[in-house]
């Protein structure tokens, strides 16, 4: 819905209502010596007008925009609000870069890998002024996006005013390299097929009837037809697909055991894995398991893993309610 506002109603309140408010805002500008420079397209879900003293980030995964996270965030931010009203929560919802409103913004160069696609969440803070979040959620290769970005804080790579989150959130994503023999292929399929139709397609039931011609199922099919948008006479995507595949090039290359190994002092890595995903190799979850029961030394954050019962790696669409269950009461502990 967001992507057919005007450029005046984006300035603004997209979604007001009582106690559930909605706010989609433009890209703002850094500006630097030599060129301006945009960041993120972001929106944010509030549940009151009430000053904001917590402040987490919600990622997508690959191809995937903010839209798809604002249901849950919505319903995150209220149930959080019942259990400790003396927490405001502030949800920012960002497009990744190359995804959603974020897809051909200037300055958002190459390489586009995890550390970029971090890096562009500091630049964010920055250009708002804003206090660092307490807490990042990300799903899928939104999920290594916010480990980068805890790795990064940690080693000071954003400026010495950067604050190390206190919560990361892992949404089945497996933090080590993804082996090409560790998947059912499908998503390698899915960009395959994306790549070889053409730039301009006539309507999303076309795409939807070519991808089952193809093999997918119906719900993915429609999901991948979701991601259009008006050019001209047709549709195209709200994505860059080419610098799409290069970023899941680099989710599948990019490891973040040593943070788990070794989490910063200060910080709890939540990792949650759906019951029903196909993407958690034995080993992954033999390693997993040892990590998260090793004792810590003092300088140490800590590491907790969660099973989302009745899921498969769209946790948020499967099972909502258990994903909730899970993490509004463990949002936040202190340890």
């Amino acid at each position: 819905m967001g992507r057919f506002l005007s450029s005046a109603a984006r300035r603004r309140c997209l979604l007001s209502a009582p106690f559930n408010i909605l706010r989609l805002f433009p890209t703002p500008q850094l500006h630097g010596v030599l060129r301006s420079l945009e960041t993120l397209a972001y929106e944010e879900i509030r549940v009151s007008e009430r000053p904001v003293n917590s402040t987490a980030f919600v990622l997508h995964g690959l191809l995937g925009s903010t839209r798809n996270w604002r249901t849950f965030s919505r319903s995150l931010a209220s149930e959080l609000q019942k259990t400790s009203p003396s927490n405001e929560w502030r949800m920012v919802l960002a497009d990744l870069r190359n995804h959603g409103r974020s897809s051909g913004i200037r300055g958002l160069d190459p390489p586009h890998d995890m550390a970029n696609a971090a890096r562009d969440l500091a630049n964010l803070v920055k250009s708002h002024e804003w206090e660092w979040p307490d807490v990042v959620i990300g799903h899928s290769m939104g999920g290594k996006v916010a480990l980068d970005f805890a790795a990064s804080c940690a080693l000071g790579n954003y400026g010495e005013n950067a604050v190390l989150p206190k919560q990361l959130w892992v949404l089945d994503s497996v933090p080590g390299k993804v082996g090409s023999d560790e998947s059912d292929g499908e998503v390698e399929k899915v960009l395959q097929t994306l790549s070889s139709l053409p730039s301009a397609l006539p309507s999303p039931n076309w795409l939807v009837d070519h991808m089952i011609e193809h093999g997918f199922s119906k719900s993915l099919s429609e999901w991948i037809g979701s991601n259009l948008k008006k050019s001209g006479d047709g549709l195209t995507w709200t994505f860059d697909l080419q610098a799409a595949i290069a970023m899941f090039d680099s989710y599948r290359e990019t490891s973040y055991w040593h943070l788990l190994e070794k989490p910063p002092s200060g910080m709890e890595i939540v990792m949650v894995r759906a019951e029903n995903s196909d993407r958690w190799p034995k080993h992954v979850l033999d390693k997993l398991f040892y990590l998260s029961t090793k004792v810590r030394k003092a300088d140490e954050g800590k590491l907790t893993v969660h099973l989302l019962p009745k899921s498969g790696h769209w946790v948020h669409v499967d099972n909502p309610k258990g994903l909730l269950e899970i993490m509004v009461p463990n949002f936040m502990m202190k340890f």
